[in-house]
């Protein structure tokens, strides 16, 4: 491994960051890749100055970066996704009778790559390239609740990182982690008016085969959010049910 080519060698980091639920020490990564640590540290400098690897300073650990996320972020924007996506999501559509959306994570946002709008419904904000607050949507909340605790932190390092919309949502990383325990603990999203007054979104999020949020799909309803009826129950029901579906298309479990 010592005597492969650089881009080999920085390949052979990002995959083995992959890998791995938490970020890892630099010895840890020279140690599984066989590299001395000199030209580990030094792949691990151009990777964080490039955006693919981000360093935990406080603990001395290496993760993921945004623009890994962006890359495959990128990629599930292409035709497999939304070829697998385009029948999960028309079928919850037609279960609900409300606008479903598929997302995927764009740095501390999430891409809408898909809409599909039930009948009779109106148009919203969230069409085909809109980019929104990933802490203040349902599949964001969704998405990011089933990423690793430090991934999450290097997100959202600093206040700048939450946005604010309509005086709503998480402002700061203590609140975005109750909420996110919240989504683990439901196994679902819900947001409240947070995007656009007068409605409420429901969302869960889409595994690969190493268990990586790849993506977050959710319906979008008129009301003040959910409440303990059948209607609401079959709601969250018909997104966990779309969600699981995707996820077996896509290899995971």
């Amino acid at each position: 491994m010592a005597n492969a080519p650089a881009a080999a060698q920085a390949l052979a980091v990002l995959r083995l960051l992959s890998r791995h639920a938490d970020p890892l020490p630099a010895a840890t990564i020279a140690r599984e890749l066989g590299l001395p640590r000199s030209s580990t540290y030094h792949l691990l400098a151009v990777l964080r100055d490039a955006g693919f690897v981000s360093h935990l300073d406080d603990d001395r650990r290496w993760g993921l970066g945004v623009a890994a996320y962006e890359l495959g972020s990128a990629y599930s924007r292409q035709a497999p996704l939304q070829r697998l996506a385009g029948p999960v999501l028309r079928q919850l559509v037609d279960v609900t009778r409300h606008t479903g959306h598929l997302v995927v994570l764009h740095g501390t946002d999430v891409l809408y790559v898909i809409e599909e709008r039930a009948p009779g419904r109106p148009s919203l904000v969230t069409d085909v390239g809109v980019r929104l607050p990933a802490q203040l949507t349902a599949s964001g909340l969704a998405i990011l609740a089933a990423l690793p605790h430090r991934q999450v932190r290097a997100l959202f390092s600093s206040p700048e990182d939450f946005v604010v919309r309509h005086s709503g949502g998480p402002r700061s990383l203590t609140a975005l982690r109750s909420e996110l325990s919240g989504v683990r603990r439901r196994g679902y999203a819900t947001e409240v008016g947070l995007i656009t007054p007068g409605l409420s979104s429901v969302g869960a999020a889409v595994r690969d085969h190493t268990g990586h949020p790849v993506a977050g799909i959710a319906v979008t309803y008129p009301g003040d959010g959910l409440r303990a009826d059948d209607h609401d129950d079959l709601l969250v029901a018909a997104v966990i049910t779309a969600a699981d579906a995707l996820t077996r298309r896509l290899g995971g479990q």
